[in-house]
């Protein structure tokens, strides 16, 4: 077997989305036999001035941890300044650290982060493997993002990024949207594999309303919650979560209860307070892990949102873990989006288009009026996932996957 060293700014013990994901399959990988390596920062997702060990062995897997800047999410030029430190002493680890016929996998956070890795991998005669989470520089520019507005940087960017989609042995994304959009991009279709992404549905499991005691302790027995749990950021939208709430605002059934954070959660309050709407919503912290089950399960249904123009340049991670947790989605975004088909063609939710919050009012009210319609929804979801979507499932993809390439080596 070909050993495997991933890359990628955060493993292990931090809880960050692509953390998680990684820190899964990379011990999954070790337990099974093959030799895992992970080349990362020393720093947390939320605190990134905490000092971690610049070497550890962790569940039989090898953690390197390379220096870079500590500036952290508090500004554009200290984050750049962070992946720019990050890349150069991840390629110059991976020089050193990697041999002939070994297996490099990119992830995707720094942005670019294939660039690098591809450059290390030629030099030590190494395979490539990108596992795309999103499409950067793509996602900047849906996003208008400063750098992106020259006519020239975005397009070079992509340029380069697209010689390294062509010369991996592998090209991992998360949707089928995102591989048309590889190969769109001239990608061979036999280097683009379909794996998603997982949560832990072993230990995250749905918890019925009345046994559930996050529902006295935050006063919601007799509610209908539409929860949002996680990330509240720049690629997600909450106008039409509030102007619904505003059109259900004598309805004392309904709660929009936010659990989380993000760029946009302080926007978000603040715009419950200008519009006078803060006894609709609720607002609660990050939860601790080990409570997750209970934290998604107080709610009836949970929305989620994404940006219609960044379809098929990332999948909300969210819907796995409400899915999980037997609840419906409500994806807030472009029907004929990744979500927006799911869960519509499984009839675990509904997809509303962004800025139709009459229709978002009167499912809620349907919702309300429709208990068994509400526990039905929530029971094909966990289905959904079992059946296609479970952590098992997808670490045996990445199993297969890994068997081909160790077969096809040059």
């Amino acid at each position: 077997m070909r050993r495997l060293i991933f890359v990628n700014r955060f493993f292990f013990p931090d809880h960050s989305a692509t953390s998680q994901i990684l820190s899964d399959l990379a011990f999954h990988l070790a337990a099974s036999g093959r030799a895992v390596q992970v080349v990362t920062s020393a720093q947390i997702y939320d605190a990134p001035r905490t000092a971690m060990p610049e070497f550890e062995t962790v569940n039989g897997v090898q953690v390197h941890r390379v220096p870079s800047s500590r500036f952290g999410r508090g500004s554009l030029v200290g984050r750049s300044l962070d992946y720019l430190t990050f890349y150069r002493s991840a390629r110059r680890r991976l020089i050193g650290l990697a041999r002939p016929g070994d297996l490099l996998v990119a992830k995707t956070d720094p942005p670019l982060l294939s660039l690098p890795v591809m450059a290390a991998a030629r030099r030590r005669g190494a395979g490539l493997i990108n596992w795309l989470q999103d499409l950067y520089p793509e996602i900047a520019v849906a996003l208008d993002v400063p750098f992106t507005r020259g006519p020239l940087l975005a397009p070079q960017l992509a340029r380069r990024r697209d010689r390294s989609l062509q010369a991996a042995e592998a090209n991992v994304v998360v949707g089928e949207l995102m591989a048309k959009k590889l190969a769109a991009l001239g990608v061979a279709p036999a280097r683009i594999h379909v794996i998603p992404k997982w949560c832990n549905d072993v230990e995250l499991k749905p918890v019925a309303r009345s046994k559930n005691p996050l529902r006295q302790a935050w006063d919601l027995q007799d509610k209908f919650v539409l929860g949002y749990s996680g990330n509240l950021g720049r690629v997600h939208q909450f106008d039409t979560v509030l102007a619904a709430a505003a059109s259900l605002r004598g309805d004392a059934r309904f709660i929009f209860l936010m659990i989380g954070g993000g760029k946009r959660y302080e926007e978000l309050r603040s715009a419950v307070e200008r519009d006078g709407l803060a006894d609709s919503f609720r607002f609660m912290p990050y939860q601790p892990h080990e409570s997750l089950s209970q934290s998604l399960g107080v709610c009836d249904a949970h929305w989620v949102s994404l940006n219609a123009k960044l379809e098929g340049l990332l999948v909300p991670s969210k819907f796995y873990g409400i899915a999980a947790a037997g609840r419906p989605i409500v994806m807030i975004g472009d029907p004929d989006g990744e979500i927006g088909k799911l869960v519509t063609a499984n009839r675990c939710g509904f997809a509303v288009k962004p800025g139709d919050a009459d229709a978002l009012a009167g499912m809620l009210r349907r919702f309300a009026d429709e208990p068994d319609t509400v526990a039905q929804m929530g029971e094909r979801a966990r289905q959904l996932l079992e059946a296609r979507f479970s952590r098992a499932q997808t670490l045996q993809r990445w199993r297969q996957l890994l068997a081909r390439l160790d077969q096809m080596q040059p």
